[in-house]
């Protein structure tokens, strides 16, 4: 008898759990998902155009001209990168004589470039990039005439360089940027103008491509 009541009460408990609970759900692990994480560091290259000028304090003799600055980098992470850089006028070297009572050029006889790689702090904002660049360099003014025919120089300096600028991300792998780089500051400039203050400068409007 005892038997047939335990009998009896657990097929009521069990309807009774069947009822009430309906069908028991099965607990389902559900994967983590993990996003892949972004590499920060890559390679880039860029190009831009370029007013260069460079100007005796003394004097007020300034050549300046028109040109193309053609970079190369390597960012390791958000804050830094090295990068190398060539500018090279395209346009006609303008010789302004100052106060001096040498003719004026609308298209002096010679090339100026410069050559340089940089260290290149970087402090991001949003989509804005703030960054330095120091580095070492080279200033060159080539094939200056001498007076006789077929007669020119080479003017050259090498030292410390600087400059400051701010890129804008465009895209993920496109920036437009802006710089102001100092090429040279120092007295005289290869055997010309020994006793005065010679700068030379370049203001660039670029774009680069990140890869």
């Amino acid at each position: 008898m005892k038997k047939i009541t335990l009998s009896v009460i657990s097929v009521i408990v069990l309807s009774s759990a069947g009822v009430a609970g309906g069908n028991i759900a099965i607990p389902v692990s559900v994967p983590k998902v993990v996003e892949p994480i972004m590499s920060e560091s890559a390679f880039y290259v860029g190009f831009g155009m370029s007013y260069m000028s460079l100007r005796d304090d003394l004097s007020d003799e300034e050549f300046t001209a028109t040109g193309v600055m053609l970079q190369a980098g390597y960012q390791f992470n958000k804050y830094f990168a090295i990068e190398g850089r060539y500018t090279r006028d395209i346009s006609d070297v303008e010789y302004d004589h100052g106060d001096t009572v040498n003719p004026d050029y609308d298209d002096y006889p010679t090339d100026f470039s410069n050559i340089a790689i940089y260290l290149k702090p970087m402090y991001p904002v949003n989509n804005f990039n703030f960054y330095a660049l120091l580095g070492y360099g080279r200033t060159e003014l080539t094939n200056i005439p001498l007076g006789g025919p077929g007669i020119s120089a080479d003017r050259a300096e090498s030292g410390f360089q600087w400059g400051l600028g701010a890129a804008y991300e465009v895209t993920e792998n496109i920036s437009v940027f802006v710089d102001y780089v100092r090429f040279y500051d120092d007295t005289g400039f290869d055997y010309r103008a020994q006793h005065a203050d010679v700068n030379s400068n370049a203001w660039t409007l670029g774009v680069s491509y990140k890869f």
